[in-house]
Parts: C-alpha cells; sequence; structure tokens
C-alpha cells in the first residue's frame, strides 16, 4: 500500500540546513495498523506530511498504491489526497459553525457527491461511530472524545485507502483516549490501513507495528502483540 524509499528532507534554517530524514525505507501493507513513534525533532511529523502530500521529500520515492507520488501541484496533491486518505488530527480540525452531519459530509462535497448522496452517507459514518443523535449538534456542544469520534467518521466518509492519524490521543484524557483507540482498531480490523503518529507508548501498543523514529532515521520496526483497546474501557 505504501512504499518509501530513501526519502531525505532538510530544511533551511538561517543560512543553514536541517536535515530531518535521513534515508526512510518503509513498506507498509493494505491493513496494517502503525503506530510512528518519536521524541521532538525525530521526523515523525515531517514523514506524516510527506506521506499526506502535504510535503515533498527532496531525494527518494513515494508510491502509494501503485501511484508513484511526484511532481505533483497543489490540485493535483488536492486530488490524490481525497482520493487515497483521510486524516485525523490532534486539535479534531472541525468547522465550527457546521453540524457534525455537515462536517463529516464536507470531503464528499469536494468529491462533487450529490447533497442527497452527502447527507445519507454522512449519516452513515456517525452511526458507525455511534453519534448518529448528535448529528445536528455543533461541534461546541460535544465532549473531546465525540469530536475526534465526528472527525475520524468525516475522515472516513470519503473512503480513503488510507487514514492518517496524528497523535489522535493527544488531546484526550486516558479513558477517552481507549474508547477513541477501540474505534481506530475496529476500523482497521474491516480492513482499513491506518498510520497512527503518537508519543504514548500506551496508545502504540494498540497498534500492530511499532515504527521509531531518532534524528531523521529509523532505530526500530517491529511488529507488536496488540493490545485491545476493549480491555481498557
Amino acid at each position: 500500500m505504501i512504499e518509501i524509499k530513501d526519502l531525505h528532507k532538510s530544511y533551511k534554517v538561517g543560512k543553514s540546513s536541517l536535515h530531518v530524514l535521513k534515508g526512510i525505507n518503509i513498506n507498509i501493507e493494505g491493513g496494517e495498523l502503525v503506530a510512528i513513534m518519536g521524541s521532538s525533532g525525530s521526523g515523525k511529523s515531517t514523514l506524516l506530511n510527506i506521506l499526506g502530500m502535504l510535503d515533498v521529500a527532496d531525494k527518494g520515492s513515494y508510491t502509494l498504491d501503485g501511484v508513484p507520488i511526484k511532481d505533483l501541484d497543489e490540485t493535483k496533491a488536492a486530488k490524490y489526497r481525497n482520493k487515497f486518505l483521510g486524516f485525523v488530527f490532534q486539535s479534531f480540525n472541525l468547522i465550527n459553525y457546521k453540524t457534525a452531519l455537515e462536517n463529516v459530509a464536507l470531503p464528499l462535497y469536494y468529491q462533487r457527491i450529490s447533497r442527497k448522496v452527502r447527507q445519507k452517507t454522512a449519516m452513515e459514518y456517525l452511526e458507525k461511530v455511534g453519534l448518529a443523535e448528535w448529528a445536528v449538534h455543533l461541534p461546541s456542544e460535544l465532549s473531546g472524545g465525540q469530536k475526534q469520534r465526528i472527525a475520524i467518521a468525516r475522515a472516513l466518509a470519503a473512503q480513503p485507502k488510507v487514514l492518517l492519524a496524528d497523535e489522535p490521543t493527544g488531546a484526550l484524557d486516558s479513558t477517552t483516549s481507549y474508547e477513541v483507540m477501540q474505534l481506530i482498531q475496529e476500523i482497521n480490523d474491516e480492513g482499513k490501513t491506518i498510520l497512527v503518529v503518537t508519543h504514548e507508548t500506551d496508545i502504540a501498543n494498540m497498534c500492530k507495528r511499532i515504527v521509531l523514529l531518532k534524528d531523521g532515521v529509523i532505530i526500530e520496526d517491529k511488529k507488536v502483540t496488540q493490545v485491545r483497546a476493549s480491555e481498557h474501557v
């Protein structure tokens, strides 16, 4: 599903250059649930931005579902993101003046799907995350855990190939974090490929594979015995 070869990325800092990614090689198969870990400055956010087509590498190759991701202008990058990727963020990134249903339906609007189909699909995904009864509520009327469930429903509504979750539990308490990870595990059980960036070991252990970055290189890549979040909910 994802194939990264010899990926390098540097940024200009004043007159000097900061080499953030230093030859990353990683393959992720369809249906995997992978945690990407690393301390601040390890390169995990830069790697996620490249995977999400929000940034481009200086060197190396990135192939997603058999499609080489290269030489993308913003229009093409946006098209590919909409086709291939769903995003979940620590800060939820919901639109405050839109209802839960409208937030979930938003990616379908950009796919030029009719309003009737958008609403039907959005409601199906709200049901999937257990929040159908909150469809007409605004984000300000929802708890943090509910907001993240809405964000997950929104990410899934466009039926992406890969779900990229950037610190999805970072703004949540432990109990709510485990509830969100239970939902992520259930989505993965259905075959969805999911990458979770996290600095929390207990969250990483709820994935099936942990990739550890340090100073721009992968220092460990191992499969783990998955801890089921339902044991802690």
